[in-house]
Parts: structure tokens; C-alpha cells; sequence
């Protein structure tokens, strides 16, 4: 953990950045309804990270390339495919520790900062590289088991048809009710409930 809690830079306060957020489809079975990570490689990841080891994943992605805050939310989040991102009251407070122990500078550019790393920040990066290149291989697994349930929930929403409105769906099941509830009650009316169903949908056609 960090050696003390600092306060978020009030300058970049992007307060709708950063979230435990549910997802475009909502969660997938078996990992918490996507609210947050409920269990799995979601919950792992994100006690991972709630446990100090962001800065870690910080400092990397700095090492890459200079960064904002915010966009290491950002990547953070397109990391785990949408799933996770990073409260910036966790963000800039890790900013703000790996600045303070000179593993990074940062420089104002207007209301934001842009965050180098340092030869002493490349060196304790270094210290640590296993650790932090397995907790990628985590973001990247994660992410690309979002995209799959993303997808399969795109497929499932393609298979049901059209788009119609409440009342009209709620009509649509009630024809279906019936004619099930006639089937059951005599199977030879088989050939009038098709002929019936056809007229309705002939009769649609003409609206």
C-alpha cells in the first residue's frame, strides 16, 4: 500500500472517469452482474488494483509514453474491455505517491499534468517487471472475455427480431399464450391456429 494517502489533484477532478461500472449489456453470469467485479478474474483484478498494485500498472503505462491521469483511466479501462476503470480518487493520489518518491515527474499542461517517468521509477519498474507484466496478462485475459460476452450478448439481441415496443411485445406473448394454451388443449386444431396466425400477419402487412 502507499506509504500515505494523498489527496486527488483537485485540477483534474474528471469525477464521471472513473468507475466499477456495469457494462453495455449488464454483467455476464458468474461475474457479479457487471456492478464492480463480483467474482472471477473481474473480482481479482479489481482487488488486485484496490490493493495498491495501481501503481505499479501506473508507472508502467508512464513508461510507455507520458501520461495524464485520465488516461490512464482510459486505458485502463479499454484494458479490461469496458469492465473496470479506476476511481480517479484512486488514480491521482498514486500520482501523487510516485511523484513524491521521484519515480515520476510531472509536468502542469493548464488544468492537467502530464507524468514522465524517471530513471529511478525505470529502475524500480524494472525491480518488478514479473509482477507487473502478469497483472497486463490479467487486464488483457479479462478484456478479451468481456469482448466475448460482449459479442455473444449482441448475438442474442440480434436473434430476437426487430425491435418493437412494450405493448406491442406484451401483445405478441399473449397471441403466443393462446395459441400454445389451444395446441395443448387439441392438437388436430394445429392447421386452423396456423391459418389464423397467418390472417393476423396478413392483416398487419396492410397497416
Amino acid at each position: 500500500m502507499f506509504g500515505r494517502h494523498c489527496a486527488p489533484h483537485e485540477s483534474e477532478g474528471h469525477s464521471a472517469a472513473g468507475r466499477h461500472g456495469r457494462g453495455r449489456f449488464g454483467g455476464p453470469p458468474g461475474f457479479g452482474g457487471g456492478r464492480g467485479f463480483g467474482g472471477g478474474d473481474f473480482g481479482r483484478v479489481g482487488r488486485m488494483l484496490a490493493q495498491g498494485d495501481l501503481r505499479l500498472l501506473a508507472l508502467a503505462l508512464i513508461a510507455e509514453q507520458p501520461r495524464h491521469g485520465y488516461e490512464i483511466i482510459k486505458v485502463l479501462e479499454e484494458k479490461t474491455g469496458g469492465w473496470y476503470a479506476p476511481s480517479p480518487g484512486m488514480v491521482y493520489p498514486t500520482l501523487t505517491y510516485l511523484e513524491e518518491a521521484s519515480y515520476v515527474t510531472g509536468q502542469a499542461e493548464g488544468s492537467k499534468k502530464l507524468y514522465t517517468i524517471t530513471e529511478e521509477g525505470r529502475a524500480y519498474l524494472a525491480e518488478n517487471r514479473d509482477f507487473v507484466d502478469a497483472v497486463l496478462e490479467r487486464l488483457e485475459a479479462v478484456g478479451e472475455k468481456a469482448e466475448r460476452w460482449r459479442h455473444r450478448a449482441e448475438r442474442d439481441e440480434e436473434a430476437q427480431g426487430p425491435r418493437v415496443t412494450r405493448l406491442v411485445d406484451a401483445a405478441i406473448g399473449n397471441l403466443r399464450d393462446v395459441a400454445a394454451e389451444r395446441f395443448a388443449a387439441d392438437t388436430d386444431a394445429e392447421a386452423r391456429i396456423v391459418d389464423i396466425l397467418a390472417r393476423a400477419a396478413a392483416e398487419l402487412r396492410k397497416i
